[in-house]
């Protein structure tokens, strides 16, 4: 916690109702691939995954991942990811450049 960042009063019922939107916005929007996401923001579903494991889910990383995307992992990509390309992974490796100090 940043006791200067106002978002850290945010009630925790608050905060997990909208992290909760999130997620299942991300798994409504299967269209919005991993790469792409990374490309632009710097983090994706398997990001959230493990941030919740960082935050203590005492799940293992499959189970972290099960729960963000709504099925298995391995599941989800056979579904639903596409191959990247060449352009989407050089922006995804500029974007985490970018992330450095985003705690």
């Amino acid at each position: 916690m940043n006791e200067n960042d106002p978002l850290d009063t945010l009630d925790d019922a608050q905060a997990a109702a909208a992290f909760r939107r999130l997620v299942r916005h991300l798994r409504h929007r299967h269209d919005a691939q991993n790469i792409e996401l990374m490309g632009l923001s710097g983090f994706c579903r398997n990001c959230l995954a493990d941030w919740i494991r960082d935050a203590g889910f005492p799940g293992d990383k499959a189970a972290a991942r099960e729960l963000i995307h709504g099925m298995p992992a391995a599941e989800w990509k056979d579904k639903y990811q596409t191959d990247a390309t060449p352009e989407q992974l050089t922006r995804m490796e500029e974007s985490l450049k970018r992330n450095a100090g985003s705690r």
